[in-house]
């Protein structure tokens, strides 16, 4: 070969199409080719199903599908990078103020810029118009990789305990450290290659922080409509109040309890939270203004609301009440009856799927009084069957029913609204790993789920992985637009939880290779459950809600 002959390599892209190209070529020079056939800006690739920032220089022949902000990943970037131009504004305009990236609120992230003075609207405005300037210079995302101990020595000089923490247990021996602008940071994964790729945000001053707006996947290139979640905001500001009392606001206080001091008390106090609350929401059922007859709960996947469903009835019962329990799933429509998705597969989430005629009737016959025979589903036939099982409710008693669409009037839609009370049940995690990295409230349930369908299910993390997608468009339609009619919320989310869904999922995560496409997700899981120390799930109470995913509850 001659000594300035380029060495080419062959990459097949998303759409079939193949090409030889000089080997170094970096992601960001190939997408060029491809930014018109995208929806909105190209922020990273994946190279044989791992996912590579833009800088990635190819080295060998391989595959490479571009993400762009219309895809959970490429958003999940982009995010990351917006929190990094945030923090940068602050620490320019602020620098003796700390921020606090908290958690997801109305389409955006509730953050603090804690300091002396509290935060008002015109540091907001001159926030954002800083933001503004910074995007406009085009700033380079400058990464850089040293080893942990390097790290956690700096942060140590510069007073970042919280970062220390962070990384202090983990088991990987390098750190990867972001520079914009000559400020240097710590972030799990990646980040756009520079601050002009971050043209759609907004901020809103918000008591006492502020509430940063991004766009959603499904419209990457609008802002949506700032609406005000007070019910949600006040379960996340509740959880992190919990927090103070377990002295863990972050998961290096958290791994400081685990190694030195045990979790024995951590666990007991955290169940003691839970049964307090769910004890507290049987007194307001109780003690209503309207005597309430049908208790409706709902929330997203993986949620412990059927766990939830079964400690509600046992304090219910404590007031002297008298709980019996309907499932919405008798009540599907036959299988040749049921509406079907944009793929078109079977829509069992959609509310057309359930026969809400007749349940309405036997709700209202039994509210009155009267005796209805309840159907049964049969799941392998695909049709409802009369067994001749009849249900008749004494005054004493009242209906729980949990499903998806129980905060949906429409329902319910023939029973008085001061005959009900909704509760929403969600895993609503507010805990950092550390000051500017977050625990996304989804992480949580899908390791849930992870968990439990190999458990219950035999189900790989693979197909869990695979169907997730599915599950958070059924959420998005059928759930959270409906979150705030509740009368009350539930947090499930317990702040050890993770400690110990790392024993069981890390080994499930870990079978996910390189050959399939969920091999990103499978590694950006592990990557977030390094950052735990595990908990062994002897120590779990049997009525836990973590034992509706690992086993052992005493309900089943």
């Amino acid at each position: 070969m001659r000594e300035n002959e380029l060495t080419l390599i062959k990459v097949t892209f998303s759409d079939g199409i193949e090409k030889n190209i000089p080997e170094g070529t970096s992601l960001l020079e190939l997408s060029k080719d491809y930014e018109d056939k995208y929806k909105s800006s190209i922020v990273a690739a994946k190279v044989n199903n791992d996912i590579k920032e833009l800088s990635y220089q190819l080295q060998s022949s391989c595959k490479v599908d571009f993400i762009d902000m219309s895809n959970e990943d490429g958003m999940r970037i982009y995010r990351r990078s917006l929190y990094f131009l945030l923090i940068k504004a602050a620490h320019d305009l602020f620098p003796e103020r700390k921020v606090v990236i908290s958690h997801s609120i109305s389409k955006g992230i509730y953050c603090e810029i804690r300091g002396d003075q509290e935060l008002n609207e015109e540091n907001v405005n001159q926030l954002e118009v800083k933001m503004r300037e910074l995007v406009g210079l085009k700033l380079p995302f400058i990464k850089r990789i040293m080893s942990s101990e390097e790290a956690k020595d700096i942060f140590m000089k510069s007073g970042r305990m919280d970062r220390y923490h962070a990384i202090e247990h983990r088991r990987k021996p390098y750190v990867t450290i972001y520079n914009c602008g000559g400020l240097d940071d710590y972030f799990y994964g990646y980040m756009v290659p520079h601050t002009g790729y971050i043209q759609h945000f907004s901020l809103k001053h918000y008591t006492p922080g502020l509430i940063l707006l991004f766009p959603d996947k499904t419209n990457p290139n609008k802002l949506p409509e700032f609406k005000e979640q007070k019910k949600l905001f006040n379960i996340f500001m509740e959880y992190k109040k919990w927090g103070r009392i377990l002295g863990i606001e972050n998961v290096g206080a958290l791994n400081d309890i685990i190694k030195e001091v045990g979790v024995g008390d951590l666990i007991r106090i955290s169940e003691a939270l839970h049964e307090k609350k769910i004890a507290q929401i049987a007194d307001m059922i109780k003690n209503s203004e309207h005597k309430k007859r049908v208790i409706l709960i709902s929330g997203p996947s993986s949620s412990g609301k059927t766990t939830f469903a079964q400690r509600l009835a046992i304090q219910l019962r404590v007031n002297g009440l008298k709980p019996v329990n309907i499932s919405l799933d008798d009540y599907f429509v036959d299988r040749e009856s049921t509406p079907k998705d944009e793929d078109g597969d079977y829509d069992f989430e959609a509310l057309e799927a359930i026969d809400v005629k007749l349940f309405n009737e036997h709700l209202a016959a039994l509210i009155d009084g009267k005796e209805v025979e309840v159907p049964i589903f049969n799941f392998p036939r695909g049709c409802r069957e009369c067994t001749g099982k009849k249900m008749q409710l004494r005054n004493d008693q009242l209906m729980i029913i949990e499903g998806i669409h129980g905060l949906n009037e429409k329902l319910t839609a023939t029973i008085p609204k001061e005959s009900k009370f909704k509760i929403y049940v969600s895993a609503l995690t507010s805990m950092n790993i550390d000051d500017h990295n977050r625990i996304q409230t989804t992480d949580t349930r899908i390791i849930r789920r992870i968990v439990r369908d190999f458990q219950f299910r035999g189900s790989s993390a693979i197909s869990t992985i695979k169907r997730w997608p599915s599950v958070r468009r059924g959420e998005e339609k059928n759930i959270f637009p409906f979150q705030e009619e509740a009368d009350i919320m539930f947090n499930s989310s317990l702040i050890y939880e993770l400690s110990v869904l790392k024993m069981l999922a890390e080994p499930l995560l870990a079978d996910v290779d390189i050959s399939y496409p969920e091999y990103s997700e499978a590694r950006r899981l592990i990557e977030f459950l390094s950052y735990f120390l595990p908990i062994d799930t002897k120590e779990i109470p049997a009525n836990s809600i973590i034992r509706e995913f690992v086993g052992g509850s005493c309900f089943y």
